[in-house]
């Protein structure tokens, strides 16, 4: 199995739904990376497990301002094992260092995915 192959196994445990969207032409050498680097390279690394990964990833997309890719880890982080009082408090942790907009556009951000599980349905602290 080549790394892409499996950062793209990963990725679809670790993302559900958001893994299977299809990618654009154009954006191809990108995902083939981004399965291979980010995926296969270093989600798959025994170093760390998968909830320890998902709140280093919260807090650095909440420092970096990437409210779209912290939405779509909001939920898997609950697939990882958060719960979403751990979740807001990395998101608070990353507040004191980033900055209260950051902090503020990430909490708007995890609150929207929060919501659309609770008005699917889904059980407080799972997706």
């Amino acid at each position: 199995m080549t790394p892409a192959e499996r950062g793209a196994e990963v990725r679809r445990e670790v993302l559900g739904e958001f893994a299977e969207r299809p990618p654009k032409p154009f954006a191809e050498p990108f995902r083939e990376w981004v399965l291979s680097a980010a995926w296969g390279g270093v989600w798959d690394r025994p170093g760390l497990d998968r909830r320890t990964r998902s709140c280093v990833t919260l807090a650095v997309l909440t420092a970096l301002r990437c409210e779209e890719e912290l939405a779509m880890h909001v939920e898997a982080a609950l697939r990882n094992g958060l719960t979403r009082d751990e979740i807001a408090e990395v998101l608070l942790h990353a507040t004191v260092y980033a900055g209260a907009p950051a902090g503020n556009a990430a909490f708007a951000a995890a609150a929207r995915v929060l919501e659309s599980l609770d008005a699917d349905g889904v059980a407080e602290d799972a997706p």
